[in-house]
Protein backbone atom coordinates (compact mmCIF):
# COMPACT_ATOMS: atom_id res chain seq x y z
CA UNK A 1 0.00 0.00 0.00
CA UNK A 2 1.17 3.49 -0.82
CA UNK A 3 -0.04 7.05 0.30
CA UNK A 4 0.31 10.34 -0.92
CA UNK A 5 -0.62 13.51 1.45
CA UNK A 6 -0.61 16.89 0.52
CA UNK A 7 -1.92 20.11 2.93
CA UNK A 8 -4.84 22.37 1.19
CA UNK A 9 -5.21 25.76 2.93
CA UNK A 10 -8.51 27.66 3.09
CA UNK A 11 -9.87 24.32 1.13
CA UNK A 12 -13.22 25.64 -0.66
CA UNK A 13 -16.06 22.93 -0.84
CA UNK A 14 -16.21 20.63 -3.59
CA UNK A 15 -12.36 21.19 -4.96
CA UNK A 16 -11.30 18.16 -3.83
CA UNK A 17 -13.82 16.28 -5.65
CA UNK A 18 -13.51 18.70 -8.43
CA UNK A 19 -10.08 18.16 -8.96
CA UNK A 20 -9.72 14.15 -8.53
CA UNK A 21 -12.52 13.53 -10.92
CA UNK A 22 -10.27 14.66 -13.23
CA UNK A 23 -7.57 11.80 -12.39
CA UNK A 24 -9.83 8.99 -11.05
CA UNK A 25 -12.85 6.81 -12.10
CA UNK A 26 -15.64 5.88 -9.55
CA UNK A 27 -15.31 8.74 -7.58
CA UNK A 28 -17.30 8.20 -3.75
CA UNK A 29 -16.26 11.27 -2.07
CA UNK A 30 -18.72 13.96 -0.13
CA UNK A 31 -16.78 17.13 0.45
CA UNK A 32 -19.15 19.89 0.01
CA UNK A 33 -18.76 20.32 3.57
CA UNK A 34 -15.29 20.52 4.81
CA UNK A 35 -15.50 21.18 8.45
CA UNK A 36 -15.45 17.68 9.57
CA UNK A 37 -13.69 14.37 8.42
CA UNK A 38 -14.68 12.94 5.07
CA UNK A 39 -13.60 9.42 3.47
CA UNK A 40 -14.04 8.21 0.02
CA UNK A 41 -12.74 6.04 -2.45
CA UNK A 42 -12.27 6.03 -6.27
CA UNK A 43 -10.34 3.20 -9.11
CA UNK A 44 -7.15 4.11 -10.70
CA UNK A 45 -6.28 1.80 -13.54
CA UNK A 46 -8.55 -0.58 -11.76
CA UNK A 47 -7.33 -0.19 -8.54
CA UNK A 48 -9.53 0.88 -5.30
CA UNK A 49 -8.22 3.73 -3.74
CA UNK A 50 -9.14 5.36 -0.16
CA UNK A 51 -9.85 8.82 0.20
CA UNK A 52 -9.33 11.22 2.97
CA UNK A 53 -9.66 14.61 3.94
CA UNK A 54 -8.64 15.87 7.57
CA UNK A 55 -9.67 19.40 8.21
CA UNK A 56 -7.92 21.37 11.02
CA UNK A 57 -4.28 20.48 10.09
CA UNK A 58 -1.64 22.94 11.40
CA UNK A 59 -3.51 25.35 12.74
CA UNK A 60 -6.80 24.80 11.42
CA UNK A 61 -6.55 26.57 7.98
CA UNK A 62 -5.49 23.15 6.27
CA UNK A 63 -7.02 20.12 5.45
CA UNK A 64 -4.84 16.78 5.17
CA UNK A 65 -6.10 15.12 1.87
CA UNK A 66 -4.54 11.48 2.39
CA UNK A 67 -4.76 9.13 -0.73
CA UNK A 68 -3.94 5.53 -0.37
CA UNK A 69 -3.84 2.55 -2.76
CA UNK A 70 -1.21 -0.02 -4.77
CA UNK A 71 -1.44 1.96 -7.66
CA UNK A 72 -1.63 5.87 -7.09
CA UNK A 73 -1.97 8.56 -10.33
CA UNK A 74 1.17 10.79 -8.90
CA UNK A 75 4.47 8.79 -7.73
CA UNK A 76 5.19 11.66 -4.71
CA UNK A 77 3.45 13.98 -2.66
CA UNK A 78 5.28 17.28 -5.04
CA UNK A 79 3.44 15.35 -8.32
CA UNK A 80 0.14 15.17 -6.32
CA UNK A 81 0.37 18.93 -5.06
CA UNK A 82 1.76 20.12 -8.30
CA UNK A 83 -1.40 18.59 -10.03
CA UNK A 84 -4.26 19.83 -6.92
CA UNK A 85 -2.20 23.43 -7.28
CA UNK A 86 -3.06 23.31 -10.78
CA UNK A 87 -6.74 22.85 -10.46
CA UNK A 88 -7.55 24.74 -7.08
CA UNK A 89 -5.05 27.55 -7.45
CA UNK A 90 -5.23 27.57 -3.19
CA UNK A 91 -2.13 27.22 -1.46
CA UNK A 92 -0.50 23.49 -1.06
CA UNK A 93 1.60 22.33 1.01
CA UNK A 94 3.27 18.70 1.27
CA UNK A 95 6.47 16.57 2.98
CA UNK A 96 9.84 16.92 0.63
CA UNK A 97 9.60 12.99 0.46
CA UNK A 98 12.50 12.11 2.90
CA UNK A 99 10.84 12.55 6.60
CA UNK A 100 10.23 9.56 8.73
CA UNK A 101 7.99 8.67 11.03
CA UNK A 102 9.31 9.13 14.48
CA UNK A 103 11.59 11.67 13.46
CA UNK A 104 11.87 15.34 15.02
CA UNK A 105 10.19 17.89 12.74
CA UNK A 106 11.28 21.31 14.45
CA UNK A 107 13.47 23.01 10.95
CA UNK A 108 11.79 20.47 8.53
CA UNK A 109 11.29 21.91 5.30
CA UNK A 110 7.92 21.71 3.25
CA UNK A 111 7.27 22.05 -0.14
CA UNK A 112 4.63 25.30 -0.54
CA UNK A 113 3.42 25.96 -3.90
CA UNK A 114 1.20 28.99 -4.51
CA UNK A 115 1.34 32.15 -6.33
CA UNK A 116 5.09 32.60 -5.09
CA UNK A 117 6.04 29.54 -7.26
CA UNK A 118 7.24 26.29 -4.97
CA UNK A 119 9.20 26.92 -2.78
CA UNK A 120 10.73 24.84 0.63
CA UNK A 121 9.84 26.66 3.60
CA UNK A 122 9.19 25.78 7.97
CA UNK A 123 6.28 25.19 8.22
CA UNK A 124 5.62 28.33 10.67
Amino acid sequence: MQDLEIYIRDLPAGAVSRWLGSHLDNLELEDGVTSSFVKGAGVYEGERLRISLYPGAFGKRFTSVVIEGAKLPWNTDLDCARSAWRSMDTEIRCSPGDWKEGEPVEDEKWWRLDHRGEQQVVWN
